[in-house]
């Protein structure tokens, strides 16, 4: 289902203090694009040592950035927007061939990644206090916010530019300096970030890169985290990986950000408009085959309606185009790898053991997955509480809201959400009982804005990542105060 085209094998070297360099061991391994079985790229297998070496330039560099004026900050953060806009249609064949994604996916994290270092740049002011008023006669109290020191951003292969921007731009606005430790799925892709940020003319060690080969994972992660510089890290992955940082983290009294796994409910109640429900369910359930963490994974229907809106949303699935991602007309290309199509594909069968309903898909062919509706699943299935991450569309009817609402909330997960319904004060309602950290009334689990407030709750994580909510997540607040009277003191 894909053409095969020779490529050049790019080199993908670590990136510390400005400059692209070679692992401290000599050592790289090899990308292959798991499509075609070509090899893709020869990537730097980095080790602890070159962890410590990337975060000391981050720390060398921190107090000079954190200097700089807010405006040249600025500058960087937008001219960096500007080149990733102009490199759009190599970064975009680059994550292409990484990952798989269609054409439309990888322009919109160009899209979406420009428009985060511009939104970055917009709030390089946000390091603002205030005056505390005080009990104390002639004493004047201050609140100040100021840069963290070096933060560790750590960002998946799903959504690379998006969530590779994401890790580290807010950081860099607030005067932070970063590491950011690139996927092995799509390390030339977040390479292609911190390369717009050197040539926008980041100072040496403002912003490094470290890649690795799978088998090193562990060991790299745990060198950047316990690293005594390094002051705050962002996950953005697997619960289970995060529970890891997490721990890593808490043992060094390290700050962290963990945006994880997600099981997005999408509730349509007996009123909702079914047509609009059914186009937001179809994006949200199988963009990027469903491969990203507001997926939408369960379709909560009131029973009266149930039928006529699993008719509307399997219509919905036939009719897209599965393919070789690299031809404009594919809206879904391959899953990431063979192991996540023989996830989704156990999560279908043991869902139709369990009593469910196959109403179109459900038959893989290699990397390729298709659009699959369920009906009739049960709560004793897999796919009720497992996230699939793929394009798996489960249905459950239930008997009003009240139960809609238990339902939703039956998860470890609290990410995204969705309400469909035609009166606004219903969803709102609606809205406001769901555990999630995102719900959207009348609109996809799946939205992301670079100015809103992302995170979850629950087994979805904690902190919160976009614009101004990151400030509290990449500063430090500072209490500090100047007497002007004679004070006098009991002893």
């Amino acid at each position: 289902m894909t053409s095969i085209e020779s490529v050049d094998v790019a080199t993908v070297g670590l990136i510390v203090d400005g400059e692209t360099v070679d692992p401290i061991g000599g050592r790289y391994t090899t990308k292959t694009q798991r499509l075609t079985g070509q090899d893709i790229a020869r990537v730097a297998a980095a080790t602890a040592d070159d962890a410590d070496r990337a975060v000391s330039a981050a720390a060398a560099a921190a107090p000079g950035w954190a200097a700089l004026a807010p405006a040249e900050r600025r500058a960087v953060l937008n001219r960096a927007a500007d080149l990733l806009d102009e490199r759009s249609a190599a970064i975009t064949a680059t994550m292409g061939r990484e990952m798989g994604a269609a054409a439309a996916w990888c322009g919109f994290n160009v899209m979406l990644g420009a428009n985060m270092l511009r939104e970055a740049a917009a709030q390089v002011y946000a390091l603002v206090g205030q005056v505390i008023p005080s009990d104390v006669p002639g004493l004047t109290a201050l609140a100040e916010r100021r840069p963290l020191g070096v933060v560790v951003g750590i960002a998946p292969w799903n959504a690379p530019i998006i969530l590779g921007v994401r890790a580290i731009a807010m950081p860099l606005a607030l005067g932070n300096t970063v590491v950011l430790k690139a996927s092995e799925e799509t390390p030339a892709t977040h390479a292609a970030i911190v390369q717009c940020l050197v040539d926008a003319g980041a100072p040496a060690g403002v912003v490094n890169l470290v890649t690795n080969a799978a088998e090193d994972a562990a060991a790299v992660v745990e060198a950047l985290i316990s690293h005594p510089a390094v002051r705050s890290v962002n996950f953005t992955g697997s619960t289970r990986v995060g529970r890891i940082i997490g721990e890593i983290a808490g043992r060094h009294l390290t700050r962290s950000v963990l945006e994880l796994g997600g099981k997005a409910p999408f509730v349509v109640l007996a009123d909702a408009d079914l047509d609009e429900a059914a186009a937001a369910a179809s994006f949200g359930a199988f963009m990027n085959q469903g491969q990203i963490c507001m997926s939408t994974e369960r379709i909560i229907v009131d029973r009266t309606v149930v039928d006529e809106f699993a008719a509307k949303l399997a219509e919905r699935a036939r009719a897209l185009v599965v393919g070789d991602p690299s031809d404009a007309a594919t809206q879904l290309g391959p899953l990431v790898h063979d192991a996540a199509v023989e996830h989704v594909d156990a999560l279908v069968k043991d869902a139709v053991a369990n009593g469910a309903t196959v109403l179109t898909g459900g038959i893989p062919d290699g990397l390729f997955y298709p659009p699959t509706v369920l009906t009739g699943v049960t709560a004793g299935a897999r796919i009720y509480s497992e996230e699939s991450f793929g394009p798996l569309a489960p249905i459950f009817a239930v008997d009003g809201v009240d139960e809609a609402v238990q339902l939703a909330n039956d998860s470890e997960y609290g990410l995204s959400a969705a309400v469909f319904t035609r009166s606004v004060d219903r969803g709102l309602a609606v809205a406001r009982r769901i555990e999630s950290g995102i719900c959207h009334v009348n609109g996809a689990t799946v939205h992301d804005e670079a100015q809103m407030p992302f995170g979850g709750v629950k087994a979805s994580g904690y902190g919160r990542f976009g614009s101004t909510a990151s400030v509290e997540e990449f500063t430090e607040l500072r209490w500090l105060t100047v007497s002007s009277e004679h004070r006098h003191y009991p002893i």
